[in-house]
């Protein structure tokens, strides 16, 4: 698998744990051993533009998601496709005023880094398809979304976490 972390925030993000997270969740995922992602950490600025130009909404977002090849998620009984997943912009600093939002409605110990990680998922579940604009798909991908990053708590800590 060829994950691509480019940190062009101007922020201090760890990068190698999020190509760790990307593999494990494009791993769970069942994507091809081979598919392509690029992770680009971005500032408010370039977000804001990016938003704009592709989403035609103004102002700065936490991440986008440019899918490349259609890829889906494989299934256990089927071969996963082979492919570039594709390319998601991500702003580190949209996710720490986030979770600042987060940690003023009380969950004290969310940091901007599980927001980082958070958003990370998110991407790369849209790069495979998922969608929330409607609400069973929302319960679908933010459930799937809370699956994963519970998984990846558990085995950052040690715990081993059948798929």
């Amino acid at each position: 698998m060829s994950i691509e972390v480019l940190d062009e925030s101007g922020r201090d993000v760890e990068v190698t744990e999020l190509s760790r997270l990307a593999r494990f969740v494009m791993d769970r995922m069942r994507v091809h051993p081979q598919a392509e992602l690029c992770i680009t950490l971005v500032d408010e600025a370039t977000i804001a533009e990016m938003n704009e130009k592709w989403m035609e909404k103004a102002g700065p977002t936490d991440v986008l998601a440019f899918p490349m090849d259609e890829m889906r998620p494989g299934h256990v009984d089927e071969e996963p496709e082979e492919g570039i997943l594709g390319d998601i912009a991500l702003c580190p600093a949209v996710a720490e005023q986030q979770a600042e939002e987060v940690r003023a409605k009380g969950q004290t110990a969310y940091s901007t880094a599980d927001e980082v990680e958070l958003l990370t998922v998110h991407g790369i579940l849209h790069l495979l398809g998922y969608d929330h604009a409607e609400p069973e798909e929302h319960q679908e991908m933010f459930g799937l979304q809370a699956r994963l990053l519970a998984e990846w708590q558990g085995v950052r800590h040690g715990e081993d976490v059948e798929k």
